[in-house]
């Protein structure tokens, strides 16, 4: 109730105002040739901050005439039923647009049927999008979906390990597979002058120029945030505040523990053709515990609500001295350096680095200190690669360091990972978690309103489990897999002294092999609705467990706005 409250709030709030313009969906894949003209050396553009702002393309694309490259046109006599038709095929479904406003619904929907060869798979969504200007200042934007699924076996028992549908939040057990959920995204955008924006939202945020972003990925749930940005020379620089949600950590009042989220991104276009992004983040409870006497000998432990930290409303990078200033601190925090830069005409190389903790001395000692958490990313992907039109290619790699992103709970006995870089019991990183490599290869074609699009995840981690031989079983055990472990309880290596030899793929070798085609037509540009046959191959292999291969096999019409992320 309380979402929809916020949305309807929202909505309210910016038709009291006056408005400015709207933020492009997350998911590209059907606006191919706007990402190639962002990656282009013949602009100064901050790619990696995403979702990305009309204003943004302002003096290098007119995203209009993008919708009318494929615009089928309407012959017909009468102009109702040339309407009807363009809304259909070209336009938003219904539009309403005066002096100095724009007011746009459009269907959010995901009809589709399918086999994993077990099972009959099935999504019905039905949703809408409401989205507008009013003047040149504001802008509003908001959707709500109503879900029921049946999923593929590998992705419902993912479900029912860890409580949530991959990216999209809780879900109720619907029937005897089906799994029944609501999500919605929503915000206003203000900019009172040409170098500042503020959007108070509720939705996702994407940080990188990668598929993957080891610094913030869409992966996770949606949450309430403000960001505010400034653009200025070249320079863009970013404040995130938020406020996610851990599901694993239930309090004395039966609420779910939550944390705050501040981050800041400096992107500097040091030429049109490079960019530098500096981050830092901060995860801090928003709950204290407190031991309270019971008697002479007895202990109680007491859950209190903190609030927020106003130190870190500081919007000046770096926040680690707040954090430090902030005495025997224990939040989290972290750093990063987003890299990209762009080779002839579309081509660009990308990477990142993201530090968690690091002891120097610890690191060059080449013992695999459990402490060391970094995660690396390095990518190249092109568009018109050889002179053809529209078509795209991607190469990426990663790699995260066992306990990246884990954290020390500060909670009571059941609390798991309270200050630890994830949302909703799912991380805001890299889907996998930890302790992981993973490569990555894209390609996309699209001729008119035909869309011919393969991508292959190909990697392995090392899961939190040992072989127990005297029993002959696994067993639990924390190799720096899971981000919600206690990064406190990494287990002794044998051979190693306390705390090292956890090197990469430590634990039980987990290989994961994604192969995945999808071929559709883009029934409206406007909104991304299309018609989409897909077929997929999982490949998972785990020691000591028999294969898994499982091919998917789907088709349907949906609105693409976001992604969905079932690679794991």
């Amino acid at each position: 109730m309380k979402k929809y409250l916020t949305l309807v709030v929202l909505v309210l709030w910016a038709f009291a105002s006056k408005a400015q313009e709207l933020q492009l969906p997350l998911n590209n894949d059907y606006k191919i040739e706007i990402d190639a003209a962002a990656y282009s050396s013949d602009y100064k553009f901050h790619t990696a901050f995403r979702a990305w702002s009309e204003h943004q393309f302002e003096g290098i694309l007119n995203l209009d005439s993008i919708n009318n490259l494929h615009r089928i046109p309407i012959h017909r006599q009468g102009k109702f039923s040339n309407y009807i038709l363009n809304s259909i095929l070209n336009d938003d479904f219904i539009r309403v647009k005066g002096d100095g406003y724009y007011v746009a619904i459009n269907p959010v929907i995901d009809f589709e049927i399918g086999s994993d060869g077990n099972r009959t798979t099935w999504v019905n969504t039905r949703g809408a999008e409401i989205k507008g200007t009013i003047g040149k200042k504001f802008a509003f934007y908001t959707n709500i979906r109503e879900n029921q699924a049946v999923f593929p076996e590998y992705i419902d028992k993912y479900c029912d390990e860890h409580r949530v549908v991959p990216g999209q939040g809780f879900a109720n057990r619907y029937k005897t597979n089906g799994r029944d959920f609501t999500n919605a995204s929503a915000y206003i955008a203000f900019r009172p002058v040409k170098w500042f924006d503020a959007t108070l939202g509720y939705g996702k945020n994407f940080i990188g120029d990668g598929y993957r972003s080891l610094i913030l990925s869409d992966n996770a749930a949606n949450y309430p945030y403000l960001k505010l940005r400034a653009d200025f020379w070249r320079i863009q620089y970013t404040c995130l505040y938020a406020e996610m949600t851990d599901r694993n950590t239930v309090l004395a009042d039966n609420t779910y523990a939550r944390k705050w989220a501040v981050m800041h991104f400096l992107d500097f276009a040091i030429t049109n053709r490079f960019n530098l992004g500096l981050f830092d983040a901060v995860m801090a409870s928003a709950q204290t515990h407190q031991q309270v006497m019971v008697n002479d000998s007895t202990y109680t432990t007491i859950d209190m609500r903190r609030g927020f930290d106003f130190q870190y409303i500081n919007p000046i990078i770096f926040l680690r001295s707040a954090e430090y200033y902030a005495g025997s601190s224990p939040d989290n925090a972290m750093l990063g350096i987003n890299l990209s830069y762009i080779v002839g005409k579309h081509t660009t190389i990308y990477g990142q680095f993201v530090l968690d903790e690091m002891t120097v001395s610890r690191f060059l000692a080449f013992k695999g200190y459990a402490a060391n958490k970094q995660a690396y990313q390095l990518g190249v992907k092109s568009y018109d690669c050889f002179g053809v039109k529209n078509l795209f290619l991607q190469l990426e790699g990663n790699i995260v360091r066992p306990y990246m992103y884990s954290h020390t709970p500060q909670g009571t006995q059941n609390a798991v990972g309270e200050d630890n870089y994830a949302h909703y019991n799912e991380p805001l990183a890299h889907p996998w978690g930890g302790n992981l490599w993973e490569m990555v290869a894209r390609a996309q074609y699209n001729r008119n309103r035909w869309y011919f699009q393969y991508k292959l995840n190909y990697g392995q981690y090392g899961d939190d489990y040992r072989w127990d031989a005297d029993n002959n079983i696994w067993v639990w055990a924390n190799y720096g897999h899971n981000v919600y472990n206690d990064y406190r309880t990494a287990i002794q290596i044998e051979g190693y002294d306390k705390d090292d030899g956890h090197f990469l793929l430590t634990g039980r070798k987990t290989t994961v092999m994604y192969n995945d085609l999808i071929v559709s037509y883009l029934v409206n540009p406007a909104y991304n609705m299309n018609l989409f046959a897909e077929v997929a191959h999982r490949h998972y292999a785990t020691e000591g467990l028999p294969d898994d291969n499982t091919f998917i096999f789907s088709i349907g019409l949906r609105t693409s706005l976001d992604r969905k992320y079932y690679d794991f």
